[in-house]
C-alpha cells in the first residue's frame, strides 16, 4: 500500500469518505486494490486465465505510486480487450490490431501519463503485427501485456498466429500447416529493450515482472501465457497445471543467477561450437556446475535473450522472467526534445517550406 498526493474524493451523500478509500492522518489517499476495480461485471468465461491476469495488476497497482488519473489501459480486440472496462482508471478499447499506434500518440502528447497496452496474441501478432514492430523498434515509453493462448477466443476457436503447427480448429479442420511466431523471437528482432515471460496463474512471477517493467524506461514487452479454457484449454499445462512437471518444465530467470531448474539438479549449459544450449544433468555430472550458464539480463551482445526465447517443452524447460532489459532514450522523450528546439528557432514560414526546394508545374 502507498501513500500518495490525491486530493480526497467529494464526500458521498451523509459526509465522510466512501468505505474503499481510507485517509490517514496525514491527508493522504491510500488506495487499495480494491479501488481499482470497477463496478462493472467481469464477462470472461468462467476459469479464463484473464481474471488472474486482472487481478495481478490489480494488486499491483496501488504499489506504483501513479495516481490513478494518470494512468491509461489501451487495448485492440479480443477477449483481452475488455481488460480497460474492468480498470478504475482511464481506458481506451480501440481497433484491431491498432493499440500500439494509439498508445504511442497519447504517450507523445501526455509523457506524464502511465500507458498500459493490453493485446492477444491473435490482435497483436497478425493484423497487430506491423504497429507492434514500428512500436517495438521505436522504443516508446509503454508496458505492454500480451496475453498468449495459442488461439481466436473472441471469435470462437480459430488458429492464430501463434497456434502450434498441425493445430486442429474451425478454421483449419484437418490441422493448421502454418509455423507459428514466437513472440519474445519477434520482439528481440524488432529490437525491443524489456522483454520478458510470465503464466496467467503465477502471481508472484507475474507481479514481479510487471513490477519491473513498470521501472524499465521504453517499451516492455510482456508475453502471459494464458489459458482459454472454451477453444484451447491446456495450451500450456505441462508449463501451467502439472504441478508434477514444473520443476522440470519452467526455467526461472533470475539476473546474476546460474541458470538452474528441477530444484536445483539440472541447469542450462551453452555449446560455443555449435552454438546451441544444452541440458546439464548435475546429478549424473556434479562437476559440471561451472559449466552452467549465468543469467544476464543486460547482456549487450543479446545472444543469450535469443537462445533463451528459442528454448520449449519438452526439450528444454520455458524461461519465465526478464529475458533482456536494455538502457536506451525513448520515443516519446525524443520527440519532446526535437520539439523543443524546433520551438527555440521560433515561428516557422510554412508557405515558404512549401515552395522551396524542386518545385514544377504540371499543366
Amino acid at each position: 500500500m502507498t501513500s500518495i498526493p490525491l486530493p480526497p474524493p467529494p464526500p458521498p451523500p451523509g459526509g465522510g469518505l466512501p468505505s474503499s478509500i481510507a485517509q490517514a492522518p496525514d491527508g493522504l489517499v491510500k488506495l487499495t486494490r480494491k479501488d481499482f476495480q470497477t463496478k462493472n461485471d467481469v464477462r470472461w468465461c468462467p476459469g479464463c486465465g484473464d481474471y488472474a491476469i486482472l487481478a495481478t495488476v490489480q494488486r499491483l497497482m496501488p504499489d506504483l505510486g501513479v495516481p490513478r488519473e494518470n494512468m491509461v489501459f489501451v487495448s485492440g480486440i479480443g477477449c483481452a480487450a475488455r481488460f480497460p472496462y474492468y480498470m478504475e482508471t482511464y481506458g481506451m478499447h480501440t481497433i484491431h490490431g491498432r493499440a500500439p499506434t494509439i498508445a504511442t500518440g497519447l504517450k507523445i502528447t501526455r509523457p506524464d501519463l502511465d500507458v498500459w497496452v493490453i493485446t492477444g496474441d491473435g490482435d497483436s501478432l497478425s493484423i497487430g503485427g506491423n504497429h507492434t514492430l514500428h512500436m517495438l523498434r521505436r522504443n516508446v515509453d509503454l508496458k505492454v501485456l500480451l496475453f498468449n493462448n495459442r488461439i481466436y477466443g473472441l471469435t470462437k476457436g480459430q488458429y492464430s498466429p501463434a497456434s502450434e503447427q498441425g493445430k486442429i480448429t474451425k478454421s483449419t479442420p484437418q490441422g493448421s500447416i502454418d509455423f507459428p511466431v514466437n513472440p519474445l523471437q519477434f520482439a528481440l528482432g524488432s529490437g525491443a529493450t524489456f522483454i520478458a515471460r510470465a503464466v496467467d496463474t503465477e502471481a508472484k512471477i507475474l507481479l514481479d515482472v510487471l513490477t519491473k517493467a513498470h521501472k524499465h524506461k521504453g517499451t516492455a514487452y510482456i508475453e502471459i501465457l494464458q489459458n482459454c479454457v472454451v477453444f484451447n484449454d491446456g495450451a500450456w499445462t505441462d508449463v501451467r497445471d502439472n504441478k508434477e512437471k514444473k520443476p522440470v518444465s519452467q526455467l526461472l530467470l533470475v539476473d546474476k543467477q546460474p541458470m538452474l531448474f528441477d530444484g536445483g539438479k539440472k541447469g542450462i549449459g551453452f555449446d560455443r561450437t555449435s552454438m546451441k544450449p544444452f541440458v546439464i544433468d548435475l546429478e549424473k555430472e556434479p562437476g559440471r556446475k561451472e559449466d552452467v550458464l549465468v543469467h544476464d539480463e543486460t547482456d549487450p551482445s543479446g545472444l543469450m535473450a535469443h537462445v533463451l526465447a528459442s528454448m520449449d517443452y519438452p526439450r528444454f524447460p520455458v524461461p519465465l522472467g526478464i529475458l533482456k532489459r536494455e538502457t536506451k532514450a525513448t520515443f516519446d522523450e525524443l520527440v519532446v526534445e526535437q520539439g523543443k528546439k524546433a520551438q527555440e528557432k521560433g515561428p516557422g514560414d510554412l508557405k515558404k517550406l512549401l515552395f522551396s526546394g524542386d518545385l514544377w508545374t504540371v499543366k
